[in-house]
């Protein structure tokens, strides 16, 4: 059921229709659908799809799949993102593709699945794990190959001497990544000492091997561009990292981070690197299907290449909210936002999206979400009827992709396969 609060009630009604409104009108934004997306309804419908589902467009993901590669500077290395491509089909699409076997594993469960289907991948944490999934894992992936191949990402001298504990006891080889704080202030490595009294320790433990190291920078992208702001955030990032490598050698000698991983960026920030001098490899994966989060200047050469298609089941020439004794607040919304004139309740909803097919739609402030059937505001423009397609763009992918089930895949004008997702896990 939609919340209808007291707060939102006043607003709608109080603030609408009163005086000393600031903001201007909005104009009507509804017109006439994409083309794109009328194909795209057609196809859902010969597939015979009739719930949810998520759609990606495989020749759009192709597209930037090679606009990805295409700026890497020579000798970066790519390496897949899977929390944000959560299926197994597509992330084996991607790694065809672009000729990786490098993934970034975030949870436990993706981790299994991939060492059980790509035992010759190369996984890197993406997060520390905490030791008890790490035995877990070990009991339950008995195939030497993938355990080999897997850097487990190390925050604190505690969880190192954790993982130090679990390879004696399991007799077993560890490889072991350090996690490091490039300013991003989210755990990880800061101190030079730390770092040389980690690597030295890894460098003397039989069970451990040391691997590499990962530098997320992501707060750069969120830095304005503004008195060189972002620059400087970007630079002290670069500082912090070259710092930390600069440890590595002191503990254990000027050749000791060749052949080693010094992974950094992602989605919004990968575009930064035009040489291997600060990383030898960048981690993408939100790029390659844009969620709305993800429109940003360094992604222009990217298109959204996923969207959420939920049935419409119901549409009205009005809308009416269920205001009793206070119908005067959804006709104060009506005459303020002439987007608010038509109603679809759709199939499902309260998703992290936004819609953006057909043109105007909006969510109702004032009806508020329902995960049951979400109601969808349009103007009077609207051209809606039962059993069409609404589209949405997901706001992110790393969770949106996991709530409907079989990823379809358009090609060619037609929905040509499914890609089965991988089970929701932190």
């Amino acid at each position: 059921m939609p919340k209808l609060s007291r707060r939102s009630i006043m607003i709608g009604g109080a603030a609408l229709a009163g005086a000393g409104v600031v903001a201007s009108r909005p104009g009507d934004n509804s017109g006439p659908r994409q083309p794109y997306f009328t194909e795209l309804q057609s196809a859902l419908h010969r597939a015979g799809i009739a719930t949810p589902t998520l759609v990606i467009d495989k020749a759009r993901l192709d597209a930037n799949i090679d606009a990805l590669m295409a700026s890497l500077p020579p000798g970066m290395g790519y390496r897949i993102v899977t929390k944000s491509l959560p299926a197994q089909r597509l992330i084996r699409h991607i790694a065809t593709r672009t000729g990786t076997d490098r993934l970034m594993t975030f949870n436990l469960p993706m981790l299994i699945g991939q060492s059980r289907t790509e035992p010759q991948a190369d996984q890197l944490l993406g997060k520390p794990l905490p030791v008890a999934a790490a035995r877990q894992y070990l009991s339950e992936v008995r195939n030497p190959q993938a355990v080999a191949n897997v850097q487990w990402l190390i925050d604190t001298p505690e969880r190192l001497a954790q993982y130090s504990a679990l390879a004696a006891e399991t007799d077993t080889t560890l490889c072991i990544s350090l996690e490091i704080d490039v300013g991003l202030h989210r755990g990880g490595f800061t101190d030079r000492d730390r770092i040389i009294a980690a690597v030295s320790a890894i460098d003397n433990d039989p069970n451990l091997q040391f691997s590499g190291l990962m530098g997320y920078e992501v707060h750069v992208s969120g830095h304005p561009d503004l008195f060189g702001l972002r620059g400087r955030a970007l630079w002290d990032s670069w500082d912090r990292y070259l710092a930390a490598q600069d440890a590595v050698r002191t503990a254990l000698g000027d050749g000791s981070l060749h052949g080693k991983v010094l992974n950094a960026a992602g989605s919004p920030t990968f575009r930064n690197y035009s040489s291997t001098e600060v990383a030898n490899e960048v981690a993408v994966g939100s790029a390659l299907v844009k969620p709305s989060k993800f429109d940003l200047d360094l992604l222009d050469p990217f298109s959204p290449a996923a969207f959420i298609a939920a049935p419409v089941l119901k549409t009205y020439e009005r809308t009416e909210l269920p205001l009793t004794g206070l119908e005067f607040v959804g006709k104060a919304q009506q005459v303020w936002n002439p987007n608010s004139r038509k109603t679809a309740f759709i199939y499902g909803g309260y998703w992290k999206a936004d819609p953006v097919d057909p043109p105007g739609l909006e969510y109702n402030g004032i009806w508020g979400h329902s995960s049951n059937q979400e109601m969808l505001n349009g103007g009077a423009h609207l051209d809606l009827r039962p059993d069409d397609f609404v589209f949405l763009r997901p706001q992110q992918s790393e969770a949106v992709f996991l709530q409907f089930g079989d990823i379809a895949v358009y090609e060619n004008g037609e929905i040509s396969e499914f890609w089965p997702v991988y089970e929701a896990s932190a």
